[in-house]
């Protein structure tokens, strides 16, 4: 699934629609849309100015002129694409008044929302990583008795990170997957704080992670995959130490580390 990376290449990729108005909106997959039916709602898109883009956690917001947002969120393979060509899985077409905004998605887990408010979903979510202060972030931790792994992944505590940038960030603070969030001692908290925000900043610069459906607004890949250090590397030596990187599932969620140089 796209993570905090990801979607900020894709709203950065997407500035240039920022102005131009919707001419014509085809929603294809009514499975796609949330709370909304296809026609009314291209009816009501219709001749709006999109004013903005934007990003919150790993959600799109296309804030339209007169009040109004479409939230996109890419799901496990969707794809918001410039002027693209149309195929099987596109679901989505917004024609504009230079261009189009193509909306793919082979696997169907992703969605478009209309709201003349940010949804209560997206208002719910936790402090940006990028934006977070160290007191605040160090304070929440205190407060919660969970596994950290888990617990970077809940979009309430956290939002915009997912699987791939909480073990990166897990594995250069050098703390395992399991400590408990409650118990981490102040300095160690720094070096997670640090690493999450170093790990997500370069991930950004490198376009995001491309590991399988993930392209930008133009269809260019990210290569920031070349520079995992654990995810996704089961059985490979560390690249720190040389002990087999090790895989485990933690509430459901795999969880990629080194068991020599991350300690609880």
């Amino acid at each position: 699934m796209p993570e905090l990376p990801e979607v900020e290449t894709v709203v950065r990729s997407l500035q240039p629609v920022a102005g131009r108005r919707i001419v014509a909106a085809d929603f294809r997959c009514p499975r796609i849309l949330r709370g909304a039916e296809p026609l009314a709602l291209a009816a009501r898109i219709r001749g709006r100015r999109i004013a903005s883009i934007a990003r919150r956690g790993k959600f799109i917001l296309l804030a339209l002129e007169e009040g109004g947002y479409l939230i996109v969120h890419l799901g496990m393979t969707g794809r918001l694409l410039l002027d693209g060509t149309a195929g099987k899985h596109t679901h989505a077409v917004l024609t504009l008044e230079r261009g189009a905004l193509l909306y793919d998605d082979s696997r169907q887990f992703g969605c478009i929302q209309f709201g003349e408010d940010i949804p209560a979903r997206v208002a719910a979510l936790g402090p940006e990583p990028l934006e977070v202060s160290f007191d605040d972030f160090a304070a929440a931790l205190r407060a919660r008795k969970s596994r950290l792994k888990p617990l970077l992944l809940n979009q309430r505590f956290l939002s915009g990170v997912g699987n791939i940038y909480a073990d990166e960030s897990l594995f250069r603070a050098g703390i395992h997957p399991l400590s408990q969030a409650s118990r981490l001692s102040t300095p160690r908290a720094r070096k997670l704080f640090d690493a999450i925000r170093a790990v997500l900043s370069e991930a950004i610069a490198a376009g995001g992670s491309s590991i399988s459906d993930y392209v930008d607004a133009e269809g260019r890949k990210g290569f920031f995959q070349q520079d995992h250090r654990v995810y996704g590397r089961t059985g490979e030596p560390c690249v720190r130490c040389g002990t087999p990187v090790r895989r485990l599932v933690i509430a459901q969620r795999s969880a990629h580390f080194c068991p020599k140089c991350q300690k609880r």
